[in-house]
């Protein structure tokens, strides 16, 4: 799920994101969850608690206006 963390974290924070064919590939390869159905929303949650816990990594910034 690194590729999904990836993309959510650098969304989240503005930073453009330029994947390569084999980031796909990867993401494709989850597709053998399918055969248990909760498995992707049980990673994809996993996944966004670590995108939300890296982003509160973050320090705070202000605003200069």
């Amino acid at each position: 799920m690194t590729e999904i963390l990836n993309g959510l974290v650098l969304a989240d924070l503005g930073i453009a994101h330029h994947p390569r064919p084999d980031h796909a590939a990867y993401v494709a390869s989850l597709l053998v969850l399918k055969d248990d159905p909760k498995a992707i929303f049980i990673a994809a949650s996993k996944t966004q608690q670590a995108a939300d816990w890296m982003h509160a990594q973050q320090p705070e910034t202000q605003d200069l206006a």
